[in-house]
């Protein structure tokens, strides 16, 4: 490349080359080439990120040759100027170049930093002689165009239009030679003839060698006629293409290609019949069309599809329950789930898949789960992201009308499985938005409905697709932003957050052998001992899942890497709870921030959000105005009415409780949640404002160490709420051993893990008196708040006033009761 730099050190003509095999770029025309080396792709690349976009396109003298140096390229070539290139499978490229003028390579060279060959193309200088002879030679060689090649229908029609236009002889012969179908020598011999006179004699022999060819085409087209039967049309059309080919000296690769591919794919018959046809257009088309780049895309696509390809299921329930314990624990739910569909299948033979959706916070496994489901299956897994979809092309693809479309996600997806019954991840459901484009969710309820997925249409394949046998899964982090119609179609499973003890467990078995793995460390270099895991959980993760855990372990995984890098003699670190601070400083959540004090106005929640349950504090303060009500800390509509109803049962009540009715009025109530910039809603903190609220106007204080969650009525009911395993995981997270409950939600009780009962006692109750009688001072049970409620005597009976007897109504006695009253 040295001497390249050198020589042309102030030339302006230096550009990639591009080694065309097979074809000659001409001036003048479009030239259509697939590109596959590694050197072409560089060139293409090189010049696609240049201003201008030139190359310099130099035919290959030795068609089927990989291994090129500047001595297999002719000397003589086009500069071209790239006009579109488009993706093709596999890595390759398709790219449409307009030809300028014909250039010279003066030095060729291969650049070891570029990857590709260079040239300094000098422009050919056309030489005329006399004008007339010039003349009569053009006239000639048009005459000849009309008669061999236009009159047998040999150009486009495209191409006619355009010589009736030209007047230029150069022009004329590259417009006309690029369209013929000749052999590449003619070809070059053509494009690098620099008199004008000597070219149109070489075009005109070309022309009369062409008129030989069409003698002989019919020779061929009697010939094969008779050896045939007239109901065999499609054959003998193919049969004489062929033979048109071999005289050509072009066999017409790609189309065979391109046939024997669709007849060996085993498609369905009227989509095979429908590919067969496409095949038949392309062989009518030049490789220069735009439209042959289409058919040839769309054959690429079909092609790639699986339509009959199965994986076989696992047959045996032990090992498919093998897998799904070797790598995940817990999660008892979806292990039962799959190995019911396996029972199922294994008595029926067949049956649809299922439709999952995982739900539940951050960090418990819902991706990962659904990879094991695969492995356990033994089927194919493929993951498609949903989270910012708002395109419904995205789903259903995009018409071949439009200039580059593609197939949508569900069929890529399905390609890159390369069987029909893969696991389908569908990740983040709830993450999906609208806009003008169309709503994904509503081209989701196709394919994840088992009535009409075995008909799923494409709108780039435009042939039903048979969807019915993937087992899609999909996961979300709340339910609440999924369509009603899109949930409805799906089984549901809920993932709750992983008590202490599971994480303990996971890490152990999971988590920090990976994270040992990924910083080169082994199991005699480092080992974690179960109150240094603990330290980690309770002093640097608050989460419901286990991701910040494993980032945090990956952390002190390095800081044990740093002190093998400097001795790689050290002997085996532990790393216990003295250890961790060493390694991560303080820790972040200390048990004085789990202290809940007794305070007017302050009361402790549970809240249950897309991450996982959390505690809450609810904030209430009165200062001096209108009775009016303010509500901030970011709440949302149903919050703010739970507050609204909060406030009026107690003004309704206001006598019981010992509230004067001056004070609603001549005071404004300020209800503050904490903290301010999260998003908070639902109806679950009804009872805590409803406290939080009668603690301010009657100056009493709230144990700090009860926790509560429960929606209120107007008749001061507690309604029941969701969530509960997650708000009590959090409640115990964080110390508290008391938790107040709807009484419609004690039966849930039993379905939370052995180790939250053990330490969270609950407290059902029917009625927001109750609870003010626990948590506010002075109330019943606020010093036992599980004592029953104390025995009263039954009231003695009223005797019931027997009233005075009216008389009868006379004339000094008109008024009847009123006159007997005065």
């Amino acid at each position: 490349m040295e001497n390249l730099e050198i020589i042309t050190k102030n030339s302006t003509n230096l550009l990639p080359i591009v080694p065309l095999r097979g074809k000659v770029a001409f001036p003048h025309t479009n030239v259509s080439f697939e590109v596959g080396r590694k050197m072409t792709l560089r060139a293409i690349d090189l010049a696609s990120n240049s201003g201008d976009r030139l190359v310099f396109i130099i035919s290959q003298r030795e068609t089927e040759k990989d291994e090129i140096g500047a001595s297999d390229l002719y000397t003589v070539g086009c500069v071209a100027k790239i006009k579109q290139v488009a993706q093709l499978t596999g890595g390759a490229i398709r790219v449409l170049c307009e030809g300028l003028y014909r250039a010279k390579a003066r030095v060729v060279s291969f650049g070891e930093d570029s990857g590709c060959f260079y040239g300094v193309a000098d422009p050919i200088s056309v030489k005329h002689a006399d004008e007339i002879l010039e003349e009569a030679y053009f006239r000639t060689a048009k005459a000849l165009v009309k008669d061999v090649l236009t009159a047998d229908g040999k150009l486009p029609k495209e191409t006619i239009s355009k010589l009736e236009r030209i007047n230029n002889p150069e022009e004329y012969v590259d417009v006309v030679v690029s369209a013929m179908r000749v052999r590449l020598e003619i070809k070059q011999t053509i494009l690098e003839e620099e008199r004008v006179i000597e070219r149109l004699k070489l075009f005109e022999r070309c022309l009369n060698d062409e008129l030989e060819i069409s003698k002989i085409e019919k020779k061929i087209a009697t010939a094969v006629r008779q050896s045939i039967d007239k109901n065999q049309k499609e054959y003998f059309l193919r049969e004489q293409l062929k033979a048109i080919h071999t005289e050509l000296g072009d066999d017409g690769k790609e189309e065979d290609e391109y046939r024997q591919k669709v007849l060996a794919k085993n498609l369905p018959a009227d989509l095979e019949e429908k590919c067969l046809k496409e095949i038949g257009r392309m062989g009518k088309m030049q490789p220069s069309s735009p439209e042959y780049t289409v058919i040839t895309g769309y054959l690429e696509q079909v092609l790639a599809l699986p339509w009959a390809e199965e994986t076989e299921d696992t047959e045996s329930l032990k090992d498919c329950t093998a897998v799904l314990e070797e790598d995940h624990y817990g999660l008892e739910k979806i292990k039962e789930r799959i190995t019911e569909y396996l029972a199922v299948l294994k008595l029926t033979g067949s049956m649809k898949a299922p439709i999952l959706c995982f739900v539940g916070p951050p960090g418990v496994g819902k991706t990962s789960i659904a990879k094991s489901v695969a492995r356990a299956l033994g089927r194919k897994f493929v993951r498609m992201s949903l989270g910012g979809v708002k395109d419904e092309a995205e789903i259903r693809g995009h018409r071949r009308t439009y200039i580059g479309a593609m197939p949508g996600r569900i069929m890529y997806g399905m390609k890159n499985a390369g069987s029909i019954n893969p696991v389908f991840l569908l990740d983040e459901i709830d993450k999906i938005t609208s806009d003008i484009h169309g709503d994904p969710a509503g081209a989701l309820l196709e394919v994840l409905d088992p009535e009409q997925n075995s008909t799923f249409r494409d709108r780039y394949i435009e042939y039903p697709y048979d969807l019915s046998k993937v087992m899609f899964i999909t996961t979300a982090n709340s339910l609440e932003t999924i369509p009603a119609p899109l949930r409805d179609r799906m089984e549901i499973i809920e993932l709750s957050g992983y008590t202490q003890e599971e994480k303990v467990e996971i890490a152990r078995r999971y988590l920090i052998p990976k994270q040992l793995a990924a910083n080169g460390l082994t199991d005699n270099n480092a080992f974690f001992t179960e109150d240094g895991v603990r330290a980690t959980i309770e002093g640097y993760t608050r989460e419901a899942g286990v991701r910040t855990l494993e980032r945090t372990i990956g952390t002190l995984c390095r800081k044990v890497a740093v002190q093998y890098a400097d001795d790689k003699n050290l002997p085996l670190v532990t790393v216990n709870a003295d250890m961790v601070p060493s390694f991560l400083g303080s820790p972040r959540f200390k048990k004085e921030d789990e202290r809940f004090d007794k305070e007017v106005g302050a009361v402790t929640g549970l809240a249950w959000t897309a991450v996982g349950g959390s505690t809450l504090t609810v904030e209430a303060m009165l200062m001096p105005g209108k009775g009016e009500l303010k509500l901030t800390g970011k709440l949302g509509d149903v919050m703010k009415e739970s507050a609204m109803a909060a406030l009026t049962y107690i003004r309704a009540h206001a006598d019981k409780y010992g509230i004067s009715s001056d004070k609603f009025s001549s005071y404004d109530l300020h209800v503050h949640v904490p903290d301010g910039a999260t998003p908070k809603d639902g109806p679950s903190a009804g009872i805590t404002i409803a406290t939080a609220i009668l603690s301010v106007f009657t100056g009493r204080t709230v144990r700090g160490d009860i926790a509560m969650t429960g929606e209120i009525s107007l008749r001061g009911k507690v309604l029941p709420i969701g969530g509960l395993k997650e708000k009590s995981l959090a409640a115990r997270r964080v110390g508290i051993a008391t938790v107040i409950i709807p009484e419609g939600n004690a039966r849930d009780v039993e379905d939370l893990p052995d180790v939250v009962k053990k330490d969270v006692r609950f407290l059902p109750v029917k009625s927001v008196d109750e609870v003010f009688e626990v948590v506010l001072e002075g109330g019943k049970r606020y010093d036992n708040p599980f004592a029953e409620e104390p025995t009263q005597k039954p009231k003695t009976p009223r005797k019931k006033r027997i009233p005075t007897p009216v008389p009868p109504m006379t004339e000094n006695n008109r008024d009847g009761v009123r006159c007997n009253e005065k």
